[in-house]
């Protein structure tokens, strides 16, 4: 396929350093704050400092790459998340940071990411045919999921070796190397680009992007499922998870094992992703999301280690079915002049909201118990996922699109789009 699709190829390779700079800049991050002087608060106030901005930035971010050209967003995105992380490891690597540079800096550095993930998403479906999208993606995935196993090591070894400034020095450069890879990208026009750039055309465009969510019903009630499970089920793996591996299972290198096992099934999900062909591709969506729901009462078990491992890899293998074929509906769907709107409600409610969930597991844990509160999250997060089986438009939508939406590219948002146009 990279041969076939020049344009997808230079994505590709541009974007496969940039995720392995992103899973060693995860590890090396809460070490940098902790070798500052920072407690774990210090490094909380620092992981949430990135994940804000995508509530206040994503719907701009969603217009914007609407509006122009994305593959341009994309880069000086990537240009000033490069400057950023350069920055971070000068100051780190000189002895002169502070957990308030570190604060500042991230929230530069998550306001880059809203701009550039609903870009992301836009700019699929002009660098590959329709009928290449779930492979593209798949393949996406596969370099997001091997980056789960080999950045936590190669970010071990850096961290040991250089330092967190110097591990971050190192996700500047494949920043730089991405950037140089989407300047040399010659994707195809969008179907249609708004000329406006007043505050009543930016309104407008949102409230168009959000019609396209209100007229689909089984993208808003994917949106809501997806939310649950990224306020909910999340903060399993994120808070939870870790302390129970440091109160119960001998602390990090116990939790490095569950978590290379749900890489290592999020590898084998991709590849599935990108041989398998659904024909109602939101059911395996809706069944894929209810399997990944399940990671908080893995978590909370009590099984052995290893037991706990090998179950995370089934839900990771669930968790790549499912965002593979979600964003390859949403691609195949919606007009493509709409699609990084829409997408950036859909990281809007996701990635938006799970500061929401991160901040809240830790006070319910202590009120309840670590366990319990870890039962009470798949009791509602699993329930969430399968009630998209109950919607019709979900059971009903096909793989390919339909010939009315499919022709249509207009961007207007209005009821011409016929979204639920072509179900059965």
């Amino acid at each position: 396929m990279l041969r076939e699709e020049p344009q997808f190829a230079r994505l590709f390779i541009g974007q496969s350093l940039s995720v392995l700079g992103d899973r060693v800049s995860f590890v090396a991050v809460p070490f940098a704050v902790l070798s500052v002087g920072g407690s774990a608060s210090d490094v909380g106030a620092v992981a949430a400092a990135g994940l804000v901005p995508m509530l206040l930035f994503a719907l701009v971010g969603g217009v914007w790459a609407d509006r122009f050209r994305r593959h341009r967003i994309m880069l000086v995105s990537d240009v000033v998340r490069c400057a950023v992380q350069g920055l971070t490891a000068l100051l780190l690597l000189t002895g002169v940071a502070a957990v308030p540079h570190l604060v500042l800096l991230m929230i530069v550095f998550g306001t880059a990411d809203a701009f550039f993930m609903p870009a992301s998403t836009g700019l699929m479906p002009l660098v590959v045919g329709p009928e290449r999208l779930r492979e593209a993606n798949a393949l996406r995935g596969f370099v997001q999921s091997a980056g789960l196993v080999l950045g936590p090591a190669l970010a071990s070894g850096l961290v040991v070796l250089a330092g967190p400034g110097g591990a971050l020095a190192l996700d500047a450069v494949t920043f730089a190397v991405s950037a140089a890879f989407l300047a040399r990208l010659r994707p195809r026009s969008a179907a249609a680009e708004t000329a406006g750039h007043s505050a009543g055309a930016f309104l407008g465009e949102l409230r168009a992007g959000w019609v396209q969510v209100r007229s689909r019903t089984w993208v808003w009630s994917g949106m809501a499922a997806m939310a649950v499970y990224h306020v909910v089920v999340l903060p399993s793996v994120f808070v939870l998870g870790p302390v129970l591996a440091d109160q119960e299972w001998g602390g990090a290198a116990s939790w490095s094992v569950i978590t290379a096992g749900f890489g290592i099934g999020s590898v084998v999900g991709d590849v599935c992703a990108y041989r398998l062909t659904a024909r109602r591709p939101m059911v395996l969506a809706a069944a894929a999301l209810a399997v990944a729901s399940c990671q908080a009462i893995v978590i909370g078990s009590g099984a052995p280690v290893a037991l706990i491992a090998v179950l995370e890899a089934v839900t990771g293998i669930a968790v790549s079915l499912f965002f593979v074929t979600w964003e390859t509906a949403l691609q195949t769907h919606v007009p493509e002049a709409a699609l990084s709107r829409v997408s950036s409600y859909d990281f809007l409610l996701s990635a938006g909201l799970m500061p929401l969930g991160l901040a809240l597991a830790g006070p319910v844990s202590e009120a309840l118990g670590v366990r319990p509160t870890l039962y009470g999250m798949t009791v509602i997060a699993v329930p969430a996922a399968l009630a998209l089986l109950c919607v019709p438009a979900v059971r009903r939508l096909p793989a390919q699109a339909s010939p009315v939406t499919a022709a249509d590219g207009s961007g207007s948002g209005s009821a011409q789009f016929a979204p639920e146009a072509g179900l059965p």
